[in-house]
């Protein structure tokens, strides 16, 4: 059998960089080689693309680019090419791709931008397309998608940029502290605080527009964080609920608990009854197809002590780690990483 050409993208001009190098690693070295030809093109902070030839322990530690070999290169938006150009001095080089696998994470990977160039390209590729990857990026228009659907969501305003004090406060009398004050655009919880009365709004604000012209401020809800793995299109393979359990000192599942904290516990399946969690998982289906997911998310959700369940957000490009809470709901239903992996790249081809 031939092996398929899978492009994998790394890195990014994204906060998120780091995060997509332990991605990538581990995605690289799940692929089965006897079925892939792996190629690589790791995106610098800066911007940069570069076709990287070197060894994958070299995009763990983020030595990629400086011990190499790189050279520049490009997704070409020709549907004559169907791949990459690159530019070794004054000559070029054309390889032509069967599919990519976009593991880039946050602004500039996984908010349609990328999406749009390979559906330019006419190349396949894991994931949502365009549109849904804009919309569930953006935290106030998910939200407004998935209430519309009938799913309950967080009391919530949105904000832009250099809107006056006077308007803020306006905006957000009718909101109860405390709040969770958020980029309407970031992933992996960059920026977002939470806050306990008015004195401490406009600092919050100030730090999430860091990373976003548009704020949304939310309501805190009282329970605990569910997500749901989901894989497919129309046919949906549904992974295990799983529930994040903090330490009373922490207020939320902030950016560094996520990647280096150790006050929280992340229990899969999630210790819950088993019609709470089918009704999580309908209730991820229910969002998913809202906002027109296709390929692969990861659906998170609040369930309240009264066994609510309330929309959090979206991931169209979880986390991809051995550890990551994506794979490991699909590991409770007895996928393996590789399998996962088969199954992503096969519904991108057949889509």
């Amino acid at each position: 059998m031939k092996k398929k050409k899978v492009l994998v993208l790394f890195g990014g001009c994204s906060s998120e960089y780091d995060i997509s190098l332990q991605s990538a690693y581990s995605v690289v070295t799940n692929l089965n080689p006897k079925n892939y030809e792996i190629i690589l093109i790791g995106i610098t902070r800066d911007g940069n693309w570069m076709r990287y030839y070197g060894p994958y322990e070299q995009i763990a530690d983020d030595t990629w680019l400086n011990n190499g070999p790189c050279v520049p290169a490009i997704i070409s938006p020709s549907r004559d090419i169907h791949g990459i150009i690159e530019f070794h001095g004054n000559t070029i080089k054309n390889t032509k791709i069967d599919v990519v696998f976009p593991v880039l994470h946050g602004k500039n990977g996984e908010d349609g931008t990328v999406q749009g160039l390979l559906e330019l390209a006419y190349i396949p590729f894991v994931g949502c397309n365009t549109l849904s990857s804009a919309l569930c990026m953006d935290k106030d228009m998910a939200h407004k998608i998935v209430e519309s659907a009938g799913v309950k969501t967080p009391s919530s305003v949105a904000i832009q940029y250099e809107i006056s004090e006077e308007e803020i406060i306006d905006k957000t009398k009718f909101l109860n502290y405390p709040l969770f004050v958020k980029p309407a655009k970031a992933g992996s919880s960059l920026g977002i605080t939470k806050i306990l009365g008015e004195d401490e709004l406009l600092n919050a604000i100030a730090a999430a527009f860091q990373y976003d012209n548009k704020v949304v401020i939310e309501e805190a809800i009282e329970g605990s964080e569910v997500g749901c793995a989901i894989l497919g299109t129309n046919n949906l393979t549904v992974g295990e609920v799983d529930e994040i359990k903090l330490s009373q000192t922490k207020g939320f599942f902030d950016y560094t608990e996520k990647y280096a904290g150790k006050t929280y516990k992340i229990h899969m399946p999630a210790p819950i009854d088993k019609d709470i969690s089918m009704a999580i998982k309908q209730t991820a289906v229910a969002i998913y197809r809202a906002l027109g997911c296709s390929g692969l998310a990861r659906v998170d959700m609040f369930l309240t002590p009264n066994k609510e369940i309330i929309f959090n957000e979206v991931n169209t490009i979880p986390g991809f780690t051995i550890r990551s809470r994506y794979p490991n709901m699909l590991k409770g239903i007895g996928m393996t990483f590789e399998q996962i992996l088969d199954s992503l790249i096969e519904l991108a081809i057949n889509v």
